[in-house]
């Protein structure tokens, strides 16, 4: 679709105009306009793109997850589709052809997770795993287990309301996964996803050989990291070929088919500003209150290691709901490693000793995940070459 931004005006504009009003991010008085019928404006075919509708797609964006840039690209008209679903709108059902995403579908996991039935991330994705908790379901109250949510099924949800309260199930569910692996890092399945690929390199740094630009620096950051997660004993898989730049959605796809523990997706970033700089860390989390715990610790792990080693500034950790993030199995991080469009920063990523340090930080923060806060030691202190030594110590012990 065509990028909306302020300054546009049409059809297209009155639609986002539209559903920002009914989703509440956009009301009628920000346009000096309370008069009885004022709501007609919305349905205007040629409604502008202003500094109004702009700050409500930002406001938009931001609650959502999503990159706050003030467009309206597929992502954010996507999200706003979905936010305007309501249950009972619409049936839902299980399908592959055509896959439905919304906030219905989010309501329906809520209340199931509530009642005992869905215990995974309420990401509003009707799947496999939503498909099995609606029939559960179903058949316990005496319907047609039959995986429609219908009439029936919506009425049934209606008068039974909550009868757990309490805790997390996707979050307990994921961190017993975790304490169930042990703090061992061999046998662990790793799927390591570079940024970019193929005829799409990416930002260039000048240098004194020549540009090297930012798809050399993360297969190269990738391929450190696999090598170093080889010696340990761990399953490593790369999302991509060195000759091809999938989709988020395609390398969400490919790292499912593996059955990974976890995904560590590596990213750059750039800036008009040169000023801007940093590494920061992102994870599943959405508005309707579902967070990958495990992903939400690793990328505090991560931030904490990368900036401990290296002295790039620290831009935390925040959930996200982008693909790679939302359509992954397995808890998945993404690390902004640093912009390459400022200079320290830039330093910093094109110097393979400190791409060495970063592999390193990155290893040593799984290994953390899994010790579960126990026998660890202080950040920035803990080497590659101690944790191979107590890998193979206790690989020897059994």
């Amino acid at each position: 679709m065509h990028r909306l931004r302020h300054g546009d005006s049409g059809p297209a504009v009155a639609e986002v105009r539209s559903t920002l009003a009914s989703l509440g991010f956009l009301h009628a008085h920000a346009v000096g306009d309370d008069r009885p019928g004022a709501q007609e404006y919305w349905k205007d075919t040629e409604a502008s793109f202003d500094h109004h509708l702009d700050s409500a797609v930002r406001a938009f964006q931001q609650h959502r997850g999503l990159l706050v840039d003030g467009v309206v690209g597929p992502a954010t008209y996507r999200s706003l589709k979905e936010a305007s679903y309501r249950l009972g709108a619409r049936t839902l059902i299980y399908q592959l052809s055509a896959p439905l995403y919304g906030d219905d579908v989010a309501t329906l996991q809520r209340r199931l997770q509530d009642l005992g039935f869905y215990v995974h991330r309420v990401d509003g994705y009707f799947g496999p795993h939503t498909h099995e908790g609606l029939t559960a379901f179903q058949r316990e109250i005496g319907l047609s287990a039959d995986g429609i949510c219908g009439p029936d099924t919506l009425r049934s949800l209606e008068l039974l309301g909550a009868r757990v309260t309490g805790g997390n199930p996707h979050r307990i569910a994921e961190e017993e996964v975790v304490h169930r692996a042990g703090p061992q890092l061999t046998g662990k399945r790793i799927v390591i996803d570079p940024g970019l690929g193929g005829p799409d390199k990416g930002y260039a740094v000048p240098s004194e050989f020549g540009d090297v630009y930012e798809s050399e620096i993360l297969w190269d950051l990738a391929s450190r990291l696999e090598g170093r997660m080889a010696a340990t004993g761990m399953e490593t898989f790369l999302s991509r070929p060195w000759g091809a730049n999938p989709t988020d959605a395609e390398r969400a796809e490919t790292s499912n088919a593996f059955d990974a523990d976890l995904m560590i997706s590596l990213r750059c970033a750039n800036n008009p500003s040169p000023m801007a700089n940093g590494v920061a860390g992102f994870h599943f989390g959405n508005s309707h209150g579902s967070v990958s715990m495990i992903g939400q610790v690793l990328a505090g792990f991560i931030q904490r290691e990368v900036v401990a080693r290296t002295s790039l500034q620290d831009c935390r950790t925040h959930s996200r709901t982008w693909d790679l993030l939302r359509l992954t199995k397995m808890p998945t991080v993404q690390v902004d490693i640093g912009y390459l469009t400022n200079s320290y920063d830039a330093s910093v990523l094109t110097n393979p000793r400190m791409r060495d340090v970063i592999a390193e930080a990155i290893l040593i923060s799984v290994k953390r995940l899994y010790l579960l806060g126990q026998d660890d030691q202080p950040t920035g202190t803990y080497t590659f070459a101690e944790l191979l030594a107590e890998e193979l110590a206790a690989a020897d012990r059994v």
